[in-house]
Protein backbone atom coordinates (compact mmCIF):
# COMPACT_ATOMS: atom_id res chain seq x y z
CA UNK A 1 0.00 0.00 0.00
CA UNK A 2 1.35 3.23 -0.74
CA UNK A 3 1.61 6.50 1.46
CA UNK A 4 0.32 9.87 -0.47
CA UNK A 5 1.52 12.81 1.20
CA UNK A 6 -0.45 16.55 0.18
CA UNK A 7 2.98 18.72 -0.12
CA UNK A 8 1.81 22.39 -0.60
CA UNK A 9 3.99 24.75 -2.24
CA UNK A 10 4.04 28.30 -2.17
CA UNK A 11 6.27 31.06 -4.00
CA UNK A 12 6.42 34.73 -3.80
CA UNK A 13 7.15 36.23 -7.09
CA UNK A 14 9.02 40.07 -8.21
CA UNK A 15 11.90 41.78 -8.74
CA UNK A 16 12.44 41.53 -4.48
CA UNK A 17 11.73 37.95 -4.41
CA UNK A 18 13.79 35.38 -4.89
CA UNK A 19 12.01 33.79 -7.81
CA UNK A 20 12.69 30.01 -6.39
CA UNK A 21 9.82 28.70 -8.77
CA UNK A 22 11.22 26.59 -11.39
CA UNK A 23 10.72 27.26 -15.25
CA UNK A 24 9.61 23.55 -15.49
CA UNK A 25 6.90 24.33 -12.50
CA UNK A 26 6.04 27.32 -13.61
CA UNK A 27 5.03 25.39 -17.16
CA UNK A 28 3.17 22.53 -15.45
CA UNK A 29 0.97 24.87 -13.09
CA UNK A 30 -0.15 26.72 -16.09
CA UNK A 31 -1.24 23.59 -18.10
CA UNK A 32 -3.12 22.36 -14.93
CA UNK A 33 -5.19 25.62 -14.34
CA UNK A 34 -5.57 25.48 -18.47
CA UNK A 35 -6.83 22.23 -17.97
CA UNK A 36 -8.52 22.73 -14.66
CA UNK A 37 -10.37 26.03 -14.54
CA UNK A 38 -12.78 24.16 -16.96
CA UNK A 39 -16.02 26.97 -17.75
CA UNK A 40 -14.04 30.06 -16.00
CA UNK A 41 -10.62 29.49 -18.23
CA UNK A 42 -8.73 31.35 -20.07
CA UNK A 43 -6.22 30.34 -22.88
CA UNK A 44 -2.75 28.92 -21.65
CA UNK A 45 -0.88 32.03 -23.58
CA UNK A 46 -3.13 34.27 -21.20
CA UNK A 47 -2.12 32.14 -17.61
CA UNK A 48 1.04 32.18 -19.11
CA UNK A 49 1.41 35.89 -19.20
CA UNK A 50 0.36 36.12 -15.76
CA UNK A 51 2.89 33.99 -14.54
CA UNK A 52 5.31 36.61 -16.44
CA UNK A 53 3.59 39.53 -14.73
CA UNK A 54 4.09 38.21 -11.33
CA UNK A 55 7.78 37.29 -12.33
CA UNK A 56 8.40 40.85 -13.22
CA UNK A 57 6.25 42.66 -11.43
CA UNK A 58 5.28 40.95 -8.28
CA UNK A 59 2.71 37.80 -7.08
CA UNK A 60 2.71 34.26 -5.76
CA UNK A 61 2.55 31.09 -6.83
CA UNK A 62 0.94 27.98 -4.66
CA UNK A 63 0.42 24.77 -5.46
CA UNK A 64 -0.77 21.47 -4.06
CA UNK A 65 1.16 18.48 -4.85
CA UNK A 66 0.78 14.64 -3.85
CA UNK A 67 3.09 11.69 -5.51
CA UNK A 68 4.08 14.22 -8.22
CA UNK A 69 0.70 15.36 -10.07
CA UNK A 70 -0.61 18.58 -9.20
CA UNK A 71 -3.96 18.87 -7.50
CA UNK A 72 -4.45 22.44 -7.07
CA UNK A 73 -3.38 25.90 -8.04
CA UNK A 74 -3.17 29.81 -7.38
CA UNK A 75 -1.91 32.32 -8.93
CA UNK A 76 -2.28 35.74 -7.48
CA UNK A 77 -0.47 39.35 -8.72
CA UNK A 78 -0.02 42.43 -7.08
CA UNK A 79 -1.75 45.23 -8.39
CA UNK A 80 0.71 48.09 -7.33
CA UNK A 81 -2.12 50.57 -6.26
CA UNK A 82 -2.69 49.69 -2.23
CA UNK A 83 -4.47 51.85 -0.99
CA UNK A 84 -7.16 52.58 -3.55
CA UNK A 85 -6.85 49.19 -5.04
CA UNK A 86 -6.67 46.26 -3.36
CA UNK A 87 -2.91 45.26 -3.36
CA UNK A 88 -2.88 41.88 -4.50
CA UNK A 89 -5.11 40.10 -7.37
CA UNK A 90 -6.66 36.44 -7.55
CA UNK A 91 -6.27 35.83 -10.75
CA UNK A 92 -6.47 31.91 -10.78
CA UNK A 93 -7.22 29.50 -8.91
CA UNK A 94 -8.56 25.82 -9.86
CA UNK A 95 -8.46 22.40 -7.71
CA UNK A 96 -8.75 19.21 -9.74
CA UNK A 97 -11.97 17.91 -10.59
CA UNK A 98 -11.35 14.44 -8.47
CA UNK A 99 -10.28 16.33 -5.53
CA UNK A 100 -13.09 18.76 -5.09
CA UNK A 101 -15.23 19.14 -1.91
CA UNK A 102 -12.34 17.79 0.30
CA UNK A 103 -10.92 21.14 1.45
CA UNK A 104 -8.07 21.53 -0.80
CA UNK A 105 -9.20 24.88 -1.96
CA UNK A 106 -9.82 25.99 1.66
CA UNK A 107 -5.98 25.23 2.58
CA UNK A 108 -4.88 26.57 -0.64
CA UNK A 109 -6.99 29.69 -0.19
CA UNK A 110 -5.61 29.66 3.66
CA UNK A 111 -2.06 29.14 2.16
CA UNK A 112 -2.12 32.41 0.09
CA UNK A 113 -3.90 34.76 2.44
CA UNK A 114 -1.18 34.01 4.89
CA UNK A 115 1.44 34.43 2.73
CA UNK A 116 0.68 37.73 0.89
CA UNK A 117 1.19 41.23 2.26
CA UNK A 118 -2.38 43.62 1.90
CA UNK A 119 -5.98 42.97 0.87
CA UNK A 120 -6.90 40.63 -1.86
CA UNK A 121 -9.39 41.05 -4.31
CA UNK A 122 -10.85 38.13 -6.58
CA UNK A 123 -13.28 38.11 -9.47
CA UNK A 124 -16.18 35.09 -9.24
CA UNK A 125 -19.06 34.16 -11.26
CA UNK A 126 -21.97 34.54 -9.39
CA UNK A 127 -23.26 30.84 -9.28
CA UNK A 128 -19.49 29.09 -9.28
CA UNK A 129 -20.03 26.58 -6.08
CA UNK A 130 -16.62 28.11 -4.73
CA UNK A 131 -18.34 31.28 -3.84
CA UNK A 132 -19.02 30.27 -0.93
CA UNK A 133 -15.76 29.19 -0.06
CA UNK A 134 -14.54 33.04 -0.77
CA UNK A 135 -17.18 34.08 1.31
CA UNK A 136 -16.30 31.84 4.41
CA UNK A 137 -12.96 33.40 4.17
CA UNK A 138 -14.24 36.87 4.62
CA UNK A 139 -14.37 37.87 0.69
CA UNK A 140 -17.45 40.17 0.15
CA UNK A 141 -18.83 42.05 -3.11
CA UNK A 142 -18.15 45.33 -2.89
CA UNK A 143 -19.36 46.32 -6.01
CA UNK A 144 -20.72 45.17 -9.28
CA UNK A 145 -17.67 44.51 -12.01
CA UNK A 146 -18.66 46.37 -15.32
CA UNK A 147 -16.12 46.23 -18.34
CA UNK A 148 -15.86 47.67 -21.81
CA UNK A 149 -13.74 45.00 -23.63
CA UNK A 150 -12.32 46.12 -27.00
Amino acid sequence: MTTQTLNIKSYMLGPDAPNELSTEDSGRVAQFLHTHLEEYGDALEDIQACLVYARERGGSVTYAEENGEILGAVITNRTGMGGFIPENILVYIAVHGQTRGRGLGQQLMETVLANVEGSVALHVEAHNPARKLYERLGFTNKYLEMRLTR
